[in-house]
């Protein structure tokens, strides 16, 4: 009896053990991939300013005859080292993306990519410093979704106008819980996920929080006005 006793001892140390290393993970890399997002939010400044304020472009616009002036590459001179600072490691196909050329972290598109009509006329544009009414609440850049799997460059901004349809389509592209122990649940709400805005700050939004805007309708991407 005893033996047994100590045996279920061990077995509930152990377990606590293992629950507060996997605690102490998540919030190193939950540290480690908000700093990455300052350091895109300070990159994408500098070249703002070299830029008369505009916005480096994703592939979105692109495309992949222009995919080396989109943000990844254009950002490289303004960051330290570009290859560290675009994959979180929270991230479980970070090692891919950072070979294939990828990122763990998407452009909002609609803040980056100006929108134009079939005739070329222009529809709404954020991507200036100097078109902004709001930047604390303007999203710039969020985690990858894990289902989105592809390591290409191409794989570098949202599809966030489809935002307008709810949850579902919002973590087809973001993974609102990247920052958490085990898992994911169903709903992909056991967790947060760190954000970039448009003044350079980063917060990290639990996603139950998130979930919640969107269930009351609320495109997280879209620019106040």
């Amino acid at each position: 009896m005893e033996m047994l006793a100590c045996i279920a001892i061990v077995a509930i140390i152990t377990s606590l053990v293992i629950a507060a290393l996997g605690r102490a993970k998540m919030a190193a890399h939950r540290t480690t991939c908000a700093s990455n997002l300052r350091q895109i939010g300070t990159a994408v400044f500098g070249y703002a300013n070299d830029h008369k304020g505009a916005l480096p472009p994703t592939t979105h616009v692109t495309g992949s005859q222009g995919y080396e002036i989109a943000w990844i590459y254009a950002l490289a001179p303004y960051l330290a080292d570009v290859d560290e600072v675009r994959i979180c490691p929270a991230d479980p196909h970070g090692a891919e993306r950072l070979k294939g050329g990828g990122t763990s972290y998407l452009l909002n598109n609609i803040a980056f990519d100006a929108r134009y009509d079939p005739f070329g006329n222009l529809l709404e544009s954020y991507n200036n410093l100097f078109r902004l009414a709001n930047p604390s609440r303007t999203f710039w850049a969020g985690s990858i979704s894990d289902s989105r799997t592809g390591a290409s460059v191409l794989n570098d901004h949202t599809h966030a106008e489809s935002w307008d349809a709810g949850w579902g389509a919002f973590i087809r592209d973001i993974e609102p819980n990247r920052h958490r122990v085990g898992d994911s649940n169903r709903t992909h709400t056991n967790g947060s996920s760190n954000y970039l805005f448009a003044d350079g700050h980063v917060e990290n939004i639990p996603a139950s929080e998130m979930k919640r805007r969107f269930d009351s309708g609320e495109n997280f991407a879209r620019p106040p006005q």
